[in-house]
Formats: structure tokens, C-alpha cells, sequence
């Protein structure tokens, strides 16, 4: 897919710097800025990491300021990069990861991003160690009760506004929001005001892949001097704050974190995609009670009418003792409508779902048993010791694909039975071995995902279009 769609932004004078010069620390110095930073991280009793788009430039999600970024190339009158792979199928960087590890070993206290890409959450940074002050692309809030919805597809609206669904909770209901903020859009105290304090409790702000351009968010690092904290900068371009900075340092990020996790005896964990759908099957009694009029829905767990982008098509098949035509199901809503004898024996569903573009995998397979008398076999399984499973078996066999089943229940109007499934679309694992930590190009195992990313940018009353990290 392209990304044309920039072209079409409007020009905004007051931008910042854009297409800066980037800067390569000579190999032993940052081999000794690296060593530096880790004492820093392993004597600190308080830290706190500031992110901006430069985390996520490795994934494939551009940003606007760097050689590269959408403006710089806009504003040098320079075709803009295509996009291979969709934005909801980017995955976590080496960065990120390695954030969650330092997490986990007790190091890493609070988490504050710039980033719209939602890939903090889905590398599997705890929510409440998380200020995503500029808003999450793949979530919705409910204004009425504050339930927050983690979805797997982009939302449709930016700048706070009303999606299409609404809040499941009993008893509320409303209509959910968006988060992602417009350029006029105040940071919204649920995420600026745990920032801030955390900040200014910091004794080392760790600040990665950011120009520190963006206000009123490129101040919060310096919250901690007042109390003796020190801030450490890792960027390839020089910011407004590197004369407040304890240790500047030029690398790219995903190297020097690597060689920081290294310095400190901490692996890079995998990142494992469990993405989850529902399928539906649901009968009905013909006028003459001799046939069932059944249909099976494959569908989003977040609601029927919500996309669900990680499957292209499905491939439906039926038991040899069934004398039924098979079908294929390529458009959206993916369903299969059919009649049966009512005195037809229980027979299984075959289904083949065939991904999307970013999955690592190309399909995988579930089956479902077919009993016109409704099963009373309802059950709900603890879903973190299921998708915890999944990690586990995902990491002994890679090829991914591997499915489970976390809920099944059962409708009585009309007669449905709906069980949720669970599938590892993606695994990205980290080498072992850290290898040369000098500046230059550096890639994962797997081969990083470019991103069709919308922009936060709204030009002279126009619809949004797209969102991009700034940086």
C-alpha cells in the first residue's frame, strides 16, 4: 500500500527542525557511553524512559522529522517511501522489548511515549506503568466509566471522537471515543499527570529516539533536575535539551539498548502475537421442522461489525460423511449460510484461515463439532494461563499458527453457540548473540514490518488522514 495519502497533507509552517543532520558516535566512545548508561540504569532507584517515534523508525513506521521523515521529504520535494505492510501488523522493535525485560527485572519504573503505534501496550508494558500522552491508534475510551478498549484494528477517528461502538459494560452503554489527539488537543491528565509525577520522583530519565521538539511533552524529562535526577539522551539528531542532558549519546537505539541489556546479563524477549477471533454458529427449525437452517459467522471479538483484519479468507470444509459443498469466504462479514436434514448426524467444521499480509505464518486451522442439540458444554477458561500456553508452545514450534480455545457459551435466542479462539500470528525473536556494538545497520531475526501509519495531522477543516510518530 502506498503512502500518497501524505502528499496530501496541507503545509504547516511551525513544525520544528525537520531533516537534521545525524550524528555517530566513533565506535569505543560509544562503547563507553553504553557502559555508562547501564551503570546508571543498574544503580538507579527510580527509572523512568521517555520514547518518541525514533523506537519505532525500525519497524518500518516513519516519522516526520528525520532524513527520511514525511515532512523532510515533503518539504525537499521528494517522492515518499511505500509501505508494504499494513500499520496494524507492526511489531515491537528490539527497543521495546528490551523495555519490558527491564521492567520485569525491577529496573524500569514508568514508561511516558510519544508514539500513536500502540506498540508499548502490545509488547506487553503494563497499562499502569504507561503514559501514552499523545493517544494509542488502537484504542478506545469510554467517557462515561473510563473503560479503556484495546482493539486489533486501527480506529477510524482521531482528535477524540465518536467511534462507531459503544461501551459493553452493564448498565452504561455510551458511545466510545477515540485517543489519539489533534494538533489543538490538550494532553489529557490521565496520562500527563502520572508522567509528571513520576518524572520529577526520577533519578535517571532515559530519553530514546525523541528530537524533544513536541511541547508541552518535551519538558517532562526536566522535571526531574529539581530533585537531583539526571537525564540521559539517545538520538542520532541533536535536541533543544542536550545541554541538560548528564550523558548525550548519538546511536541508534535499538543499538545501544541492545548493548545496555548486554552490560546488565538481560536477554531480549521474543514478541509473541496472539490475535483472537469468535466464531458463531447459530440454527433454526424450517416451517415443517424438517430441515435446520444453519449459518456460521467468522468475526471479531470485538463485535460483529467490527473488522478483523488479520484474516484474508477462510477456507471451509466439512467431515467425509457429510455430503456438503465446501466454500471459500472472502469478503467481509465472513459467513456461511446452510440447510441440513434435521436428522443429519453430528458432523465437524473444517476451517482454514488464511492471514493477512504481516503475519508471519500464512494460515492456520480450527475445527468445530456440529450437534443440533445444543451443547451444555459452556466454559470459560482463565484466558492468561491459555495465551501464556500459547507463548510457550509458539517458542518450541515457530512456524506459529497454533490455536486454543478460551471461552465457549451458548445463546439460546437464537440458538447459538460462540467460542473464542486464540492464535499466534506473529513471533519475532532477538539473536543471542549481541555482536558489534559499533554504529551502523542492525536487524533483528525476522525482518521488520513497514506500517501504513494515519497522521495526527488535520489541515483547514478537512477529515484526518493519516498518523505518523513524530519525532
Amino acid at each position: 500500500m502506498s503512502l500518497g495519502y501524505a502528499e496530501k497533507l496541507s503545509f504547516i509552517e511551525d513544525v520544528g527542525n525537520v531533516g537534521m543532520t545525524e550524528y555517530f558516535d566513533p565506535h569505543l566512545l560509544l562503547q563507553d557511553k553504553i557502559e555508562r548508561l547501564a551503570m546508571m540504569i543498574q544503580k538507579s532507584k527510580h527509572l523512568v524512559v521517555f520514547t518518541g517515534a525514533g523506537i519505532s523508525t525500525s519497524c518500518g513506521i516513519p516519522d516526520f522529522r528525520g532524513p527520511k521523515g514525511i515532512w523532510t521529504l515533503q518539504r525537499e520535494g521528494k517522492a515518499l517511501p511505500e509501505a508494504s505492510l499494513p500499520f496494524h501488523r507492526a511489531t515491537p522493535s528490539m527497543t521495546h522489548m528490551a523495555l519490558v525485560e527491564l521492567e520485569k527485572a525491577g529496573f524500569l519504573k514508568f514508561l511516558i511515549s510519544q508514539n500513536i503505534d500502540g506498540l508499548h501496550l502490545r509488547s506487553g508494558i503494563p497499562r499502569e506503568k504507561l503514559s501514552e500522552l499523545h493517544g494509542d491508534s488502537f484504542m478506545e475510551r469510554c467517557p462515561s466509566c473510563g473503560i479503556e478498549y484495546m482493539r486489533d484494528f486501527e480506529i477510524e477517528t482521531i482528535g477524540l471522537k465518536e467511534t462507531a461502538r459503544r461501551c459493553s459494560k452493564v448498565g452504561c452503554g455510551a458511545r466510545l471515543k477515540d485517543t489519539v489527539l489533534d494538533w489543538e488537543d490538550a494532553l489529557p491528565p490521565k496520562e500527563m499527570n502520572p508522567a509528571e509525577r513520576h518524572c520529577k520522583m526520577a533519578d535517571v530519565v532515559l530519553c530514546l529516539g525523541t528530537s524533544l521538539q513536541i511541547t508541552p511533552a518535551c519538558n517532562l524529562p526536566l522535571k526531574s533536575l529539581k530533585g537531583g535526577g539526571k537525564i540521559v539522551i539517545v538520538n542520532l539528531q541533536k535536541t533543544p535539551k542536550d545541554k541538560k542532558a548528564s550523558l548525550l549519546i548519538h546511536g541508534l537505539v535499538d543499538k545501544v539498548i541492545t548493548g545496555v541489556m548486554e552490560f546488565l546479563s538481560l536477554r531480549i524477549p521474543p514478541f509473541i502475537r496472539i490475535d483472537l477471533l469468535q466464531t458463531i454458529f447459530t440454527q433454526a427449525s424450517s416451517l415443517d421442522e424438517k430441515y435446520v437452517n444453519w449459518s456460521l459467522t467468522v468475526a471479531s471479538v470485538h463485535g460483529n461489525r467490527a473488522p478483523l483484519p488479520f484474516i484474508k479468507s477462510v477456507e471451509v470444509s466439512f467431515s467425509e460423511s457429510q455430503n456438503m459443498k465446501a466454500a471459500v469466504l472472502d469478503k467481509q462479514p465472513l459467513y456461511l449460510k446452510r440447510r441440513t436434514v434435521k436428522s443429519t448426524n453430528p458432523f465437524t467444521i473444517m476451517m482454514k484461515l488464511n492471514f493477512s499480509d504481516g503475519c508471519k505464518c500464512s494460515s492456520a486451522e480450527i475445527t468445530i463439532p456440529i450437534d443440533f442439540k445444543i451443547s451444555a458444554d459452556v466454559f470459560k477458561d482463565d484466558k492468561d494461563s491459555i495465551l501464556q500456553n500459547l507463548r510457550e508452545s509458539a517458542l518450541t514450534d515457530p512456524s506459529c499458527g497454533q490455536t486454543s480455545v478460551i471461552e465457549k457459551k451458548v445463546i439460546m435466542v437464537p440458538k447459538s453457540e460462540v467460542i473464542v479462539h486464540a492464535i499466534v500470528t506473529n513471533i519475532v525473536k532477538f539473536d543471542r548473540s549481541y555482536g558489534d556494538l559499533s554504529n551502523g545497520s542492525f536487524k533483528r531475526k525476522y525482518e521488520c514490518l513497514n506500517g501504513v501509519i494515519p497522521s495526527r495531522k488535520r489541515s483547514n477543516g478537512r477529515k484526518p488522514r493519516a498518523v505518523i510518530n513524530v519525532r
